[in-house]
């Protein structure tokens, strides 16, 4: 099993957000490895109702107005399997680009995992 720190990071480098999660197998497909991180995210934010939520890719306007403030996690880990074939954010394992959700990744070898999250250019 892996402790792993998933960190998200601006385009220039800047941290933004980190959070540990224990007890991840040692090896794991990028998909299992975002989808789990959404999940996890998703959890946290449902168990603090009212707070903002801060994840890897923004809820649906109609998905927080139906449900409250709750947040389902599978349509949050479509959407961001989404925004990263569309590179709206890289996924970093230690100094690694992961460029194919279908990639598997060492845990054991690589326990941080960065999310650089990406802004459209205006006219682009």
């Amino acid at each position: 099993m892996a402790t792993v720190t998933f960190r998200d990071e601006s385009a220039t480098g800047r941290p933004l957000d980190e959070f540990t999660l224990p007890g991840l197998p040692a090896r794991i497909s990028a998909r299992e490895l975002v989808r789990l991180r959404v999940r996890e995210e998703v959890a946290r934010h449902n168990a603090e109702p009212g707070s903002h939520f801060r994840g890897l890719v923004r809820p649906v306007a109609a998905e927080t107005e139906l449900n409250g403030r709750r947040v389902g996690w599978e349509r949050q880990a479509d959407l961001a399997e989404r925004a990263f074939q569309r590179n709206g954010f890289l996924l970093l394992v230690g100094e690694r680009q992961i460029e194919d959700l279908a990639e598997t990744i060492d845990l054991t070898a690589d326990p941080v995992v960065s999310f650089v999250k990406l802004v459209p250019l205006v006219g682009g």
